[in-house]
């Protein structure tokens, strides 16, 4: 049956079991891929130079930690390449074996007082192929979940699968509140610092297990028999003839990569230099976190209801709004902190509106360079430059933070505004 043709059929037991098991296997990578900011100071400590000056020390570690951003666009590029000519699961399954050796191995590196310089050097290579694993992996999950399901449920697909993605997050703040919470700070310099890591690697192997369970998409294996793939290099393709598409998707992507990396890994380690006690903070991330997880699947239910142009417009608006009184309010009185911060985590589920937009963008012979090229060139900028300015520019304005998270929101707003423009044009021309 053409999957265009079978567009509001209801999801059958398939659909689910595959969801599931993507937003699974994504959730268990993307726990490897963020696990490094929630240890930042503590990795700060141990493979730099101990007379380093703290906010040195600090920007570095957030460098490397930017520099698995910066990878992402080579690793995406690559693989989605060969899952336009290939096949999506070849590469969805690829990037998780990528993704689990390189955490593993950072779970067993000597420290700057063991080797020196080659410490910081080393940690900096895997978490270069961490960031090429992931740039494979996310645009992958969306373009292989958006195409196992019916088209008028692409929004609880890609809000599914993101809620999955963002449910890695939440584990990463779990595991480190509870060693927090387990260790004193000698003990995790010590030697507790490498358990998430080695945990990380062990997650890898069940993810590469999940995804040996799933099917190739029904999308692809039309294409494939209808001999409609790529008859080029799918990224010339994209940039020759789908210009407008990728401007769109780099803007989106901007703003999700931004609002997640400050507001949800960022902001415990941030917020500790305005004196939000640590357990306090990693605590209120978790909640946080959850509520991010529920608003990814709130937010692909209701945009599959009223339409990308509104849901942008109104959702970053929301957004903006909550997280000023969240770093106002919250970080003032910490009785407001948790709940707070749980309202913003709830909104930034906006984000799952983002990959909506990106796979309806893109036709399906190009979809997943498409999608690839314009997600990870955009957030490997956004991603990468975000956890290196923004420390800075605090030193210089306490609310620097705040007026960047306005800005993005600000561009959600915008691409909503000139969705909802482009509706209308398109309503008037028919």
């Amino acid at each position: 049956m053409d999957y265009v043709d079978d567009a509001r059929r209801p999801l059958t037991a398939s659909d689910y079991k595959t969801l599931v098991l993507a937003a699974l296997g994504g959730a268990l990578e993307f726990y490897d891929f963020i696990i490094f900011v929630f240890f930042a100071n503590a990795l700060g400590g141990l493979f730099f130079p101990p007379e380093m000056p703290d906010a040195l020390r600090q920007l570095q570690t957030f460098g490397i930690f930017a520099a698995g951003y910066l990878a992402r666009p080579l690793g995406g590029i690559v693989m989605a390449h060969f899952g336009d000519l290939l096949g999506r699961k070849r590469m969805f399954t690829f990037s998780i074996v990528l993704m689990a050796a390189s955490t593993l191995g950072m779970g067993f590196l000597p420290t700057y007082a063991q080797i020196s310089i080659w410490a910081p050097i080393l940690l900096l290579a895997l978490r270069i192929i961490q960031g090429a694993a992931i740039g494979g992996e996310v645009p992958g999950a969306w373009v292989f979940v958006s195409e196992h399901l019916p088209p008028g449920r692409v929004g609880y697909a890609c809000g599914t699968l993101t809620a999955g993605l963002t449910s890695g997050i939440l584990l990463g703040s779990l595991v480190a509140t509870l060693i927090n919470h387990a260790y004193t700070p000698a003990e995790i310099a010590s030697w507790a610092w490498r358990l998430p890591f080695l945990l990380g690697g062990a997650f890898g192997m069940i993810s590469i297990y999940l995804r040996l369970l799933l099917a190739e998409t029904p999308v692809f294996l039309e294409m494939q028999a209808r001999k409609e793939l790529a008859a080029e290099l799918p990224l010339k393709a994209v940039v020759r003839d789908h210009r407008a598409a990728v401007i769109v998707s780099m803007i989106l992507t901007w703003m999700l990569s931004g609002i997640i990396v400050l507001i949800i890994l960022m902001t415990p380690a941030l917020l500790q230099h305005q004196g939000v006690p640590r357990e306090v903070a990693f605590a209120a991330n978790t909640v946080a976190t959850l509520f991010l997880t529920i608003g990814c699947v709130a937010g692909g239910l209701i945009i599959d209801r009223i339409g990308p142009g509104r849901f942008f417009t109104y959702g970053c608006a929301l957004l903006a709004v909550s997280a000023v009184v969240f770093y106002t309010k919250g970080v003032a009185d910490l009785a407001l902190f948790t709940p707070l911060y749980a309202v913003t985590g709830f909104l930034v589920g906006v984000v799952a509106g983002v990959p909506v937009v990106m796979v309806r963008v893109f036709p399906p012979a190009v979809r997943f360079s498409g999608l690839s090229f314009s997600y990870n060139v955009a957030y490997a900028i956004s991603g990468g430059l975000t956890p290196v300015i923004v420390p800075p520019l605090m030193q210089i304005h306490p609310f620097a933070h705040i007026y960047y998270v306005i800005f993005l929101c600000l561009l959600g707003v915008g691409v909503g505004l000139w969705l909802l423009r482009s509706q209308q044009g398109a309503g008037r021309a028919q």
